[in-house]
């Protein structure tokens, strides 16, 4: 999988909460926003990967 850029505006406010927290964890500000991203993306997916299961087999 390549890479690709996207850009943020985004303001001194957020941008000092995102280095704090990225900070904590050791982390980049680019790579604590990609990470909470893609952890994100995953839940919506486990969300309705449970819904579809529930809809076909009903729910308990």
């Amino acid at each position: 999988m390549g890479s690709t850029v996207l850009s943020l505006r985004i303001d001194g406010e957020l941008l000092g909460r995102l280095k704090d927290h990225a900070a904590k964890r050791g982390m980049s500000v680019q790579d604590y926003v990609v990470r909470t991203l893609i952890r994100d993306d995953f839940d919506e997916r486990f969300k309705t990967a449970v819904e579809e299961t529930e809809r076909f087999y009903g729910a308990a």
